[in-house]
């Protein structure tokens, strides 16, 4: 099976996420080590379309695993989402001996793989997304690095809240899923953590739970919000309003997107890229790479993409039970 594929492709695609170099990292390596050549694609699918693609070798990713972003670049690509840029893309491939192909990203990205397997070439998914909302894994490269910068600007934010006794509403990102926030909340100590799993009715679960602390002799809030939820300046202004507590709304964005990868997301991402190379050389096609709990597993990339990830409701409780 080995001797099937000579060249693989390793691209990123979507949004970046710490720990992405280590994945490329691992990916070139492991093929090398086992005598297959290895491209970078530039620029995700749109490298494919456009024909951008670099020779990588074992110096190409020399001094890359500590840092952040993605030394091939990620971009959104329409063309790709039609038949006729999967089939140029697919083309591309085969007149440049790129046998099968390694993406690292989230299920957009997993989607664009199913969509180059349709026309015939090999690929295997890793999931990198700091939103962690990749049903099949318990685990994405880079969820750890973005909550612990979360963390380290939300205790910074602390420090002024607390010398003007007033309440900071956060909002940290994960689009629709609130994996990051609420964890983040745990770890901050948030008195409300707002997710887009659980209903949340301003008044009942966010004003009374202030008033509620407030009378324990607690004079500063932290409030985290889900981007997928709504916008923390709104929930500043009606926490204001209706408490009477000076409220400031601050927006981490991108800033949670970079920064050196944590150990955790270093050695996920190496996992992974060397899995998803032996599964491609054990002629195991169109899968995605997963962690379940300590286990490096795959799945078809069919199925994975039906897949419903559930948020532990043990979490929420302790989330709902020590934030008093």
């Amino acid at each position: 099976m080995a001797n099937e594929i000579k060249k693989i492709g390793v691209l990123t695609s979507g949004g970046d996420a710490p720990g992405m170099n280590a994945a490329i990292r691992a990916v070139v390596r492991t093929a090398i080590y086992n005598g297959v050549q290895a491209v970078g694609v530039m620029r995700g699918y749109n490298g494919l379309i456009n024909g951008d693609v670099i020779p990588m070798d074992l110096r190409s990713v020399s001094g890359i695993i500590h840092r952040g972003g993605t030394m091939l670049y990620t971009a959104r690509c329409q063309e790709f989402k039609t038949l006729e840029g999967q089939k140029k893309a697919a083309d591309f491939c085969r007149s440049t001996g790129i046998d099968a192909l390694v993406v690292i990203g989230g299920d957009g990205s997993f989607r664009g793989c199913k969509d180059m397997a349709a026309q015939g070439i090999p690929c295997v998914g890793i999931p990198g997304t700091i939103d962690n909302d990749i049903a099949c894994s318990d685990y994405t490269i880079g969820y750890d690095t973005a909550m612990n910068t979360a963390v380290e600007m939300i205790d910074k934010l602390r420090d002024t809240t607390q010398s003007h006794d007033r309440c900071s509403v956060v909002e940290v990102m994960g689009r629709n899923a609130g994996y990051l926030a609420l964890n983040t909340g745990i770890a901050c100590g948030a008195v409300v953590t707002v997710i887009p799993e659980v209903p949340c009715d301003i008044d009942r679960d966010i004003v009374t739970a202030m008033q509620e602390t407030r009378s324990t002799g607690k004079k500063h809030f932290i409030i985290i919000v889900a981007e997928g939820v709504g916008r923390a300046h709104d929930f500043a202004e009606i926490i204001e309003k209706k408490t009477g507590i000076e409220s400031r709304a601050t927006v981490l964005g991108h800033v949670q997107r970079g920064g050196s990868p944590s150990l955790r997301d270093r050695v996920a991402a190496s996992r992974m890229g060397y899995h998803a190379v032996q599964l491609l050389l054990a002629g195991q096609y169109n899968r995605v790479v997963a962690e379940k709990g300590q286990d490096i597993v795959n799945y078809d990339i069919t199925e994975a993409l039906t897949m419903n990830k559930v948020m532990d409701p043990e979490l929420v409780k302790i989330a709902q039970v020590i934030s008093i």
